[in-house]
């Protein structure tokens, strides 16, 4: 394992080399956030109550908020993995002494850390001026499980997306249906407590929700039973 963590501490490291890029991408949170506020505020002041099945303005702005870190420091591995099987670079990885899937995803892992600490230092400083501080702290331990295991699973699913270039070469197409199917029953735009029971009951038997819903609703209210 020690050779997957020095692939994961070395892009780390390098992730570090450009502030300005990892600052810039970082920055994108901010409209998102700016523009989620206006809208809920208008959402909940036009349905007249102050809370929605269990979320006020401010839970559903600190749930955007996590649910929009996840997303965004995502690299997009399935582009990375399809392209390597197309123009041959798998040969020469596969000639390594580590494997190819675990090396990628120690990659990734590195990749990812500096932007969800960007993001989410950018975007929570934004909400908490918009809405108030954060919810309780004490279950943040467990939200920081449940985004390791959404990344995990996240990675699972776009490698095997990236190995289709192997039969289709181009995997653009799923690449962007799984997007959306993640966007829409992960629970990124909106929170899946606003959407009808029964859309609800599916959205949560499938992965997306643990992927995005699971940890960004952990962290608005955290209990073991969530968890």
């Amino acid at each position: 394992m020690r050779k997957y963590f020095a692939i994961f501490r070395v892009t780390l490291i390098n992730s570090l080399a450009y502030p300005g890029e990892l600052l810039g991408r970082s920055l994108m949170i901010l409209p998102f956030m700016w523009i989620f506020f206006q809208l809920w505020r208008v959402t909940f002041a036009a349905a007249g109550t102050e809370q929605i099945n269990g979320l006020t303005v401010g839970l559903t702005m600190w749930y955007l908020m996590l649910a929009e870190t996840i997303e965004l420091s995502r690299p997009r591995l399935g582009d990375t993995i399809s392209e390597a099987v197309k123009d041959g670079s798998i040969a020469y990885i596969l000639s390594k002494p580590y494997d190819f899937l675990l090396y990628h995803y120690s990659n990734a892992l590195g990749e990812t850390i500096f932007r969800a600490v960007m993001n989410a230092l950018l975007g929570g400083a934004l909400v908490w001026l918009l809405v108030g501080p954060p919810p309780s702290a004490l279950g943040w331990p467990l939200v920081l499980i449940t985004i390791f295991g959404a990344w995990t699973l996240n990675f699972c699913i776009s490698a095997m997306i990236g190995l289709l270039a192997f039969v289709v070469e181009d995997v653009a197409a799923f690449q962007w249906i799984y997007q959306k199917l993640a966007f829409i029953f992960g629970g990124l735009l909106i929170p899946l407590d606003f959407y009808p029971a029964w859309l609800q009951t599916i959205a949560k038997a499938l992965p997306f929700s643990a992927m995005i819903y699971g940890p960004a609703r952990l962290f608005v209210e955290p209990s073991l039973s969530a968890f």
